[in-house]
C-alpha cells in the first residue's frame, strides 16, 4: 500500500462520496489493458498520457485519482496539484484497497 500523504483519501470516503452522490471526476491512470481487467467508473487517462492530457479536466472539481495500489496516482496527484489542481486526492491503496475492502467481485490482479 502507498505510504500515506495529506491528498490521500480512502476507499471508504470514497464509497461515501458516490453513494452521496458528490461531485468529483474518479480518474483511472492505470494502463487501457489493466483497466479492462477490472475498473471503477470513472475516467481513463494512463498516468504517461496525463502530461498531455491535462487539458481534459476541470481544475474546479474535485479530482480522486486512482491506480492499481496507490504509487502512479500519487505521483499523478504530485502531477496535478503542481499544475493548479488543487482538489486533486489520490485513493489510498489503489483499485486493489477497494477491491479488498468495498468491492470483492471485482478482479484481483
Amino acid at each position: 500500500m502507498a505510504a500515506q500523504s495529506p491528498w490521500d483519501v480512502s476507499v471508504e470516503d470514497l464509497k461515501k462520496l458516490r453513494d452521496d452522490g458528490a461531485n468529483f471526476v474518479l480518474l483511472d491512470v492505470r494502463e487501457p489493458r489493466e483497466y479492462e481487467i477490472c475498473h471503477l467508473d470513472g475516467q481513463l487517462i494512463p498516468l504517461a498520457s496525463l502530461p498531455s492530457r491535462i487539458g481534459e479536466l476541470d481544475p474546479n472539481v474535485h479530482i480522486i485519482v486512482h491506480c492499481r495500489s496507490g504509487g502512479r496516482s500519487a505521483n499523478a496527484v504530485k502531477l496535478l496539484r503542481g499544475a493548479g489542481f488543487a482538489n486533486a486526492w489520490n485513493l489510498n491503496g489503489g483499485i486493489l484497497a477497494w477491491i479488498d475492502r468495498i468491492d470483492p467481485s471485482l478482479t484481483r490482479y
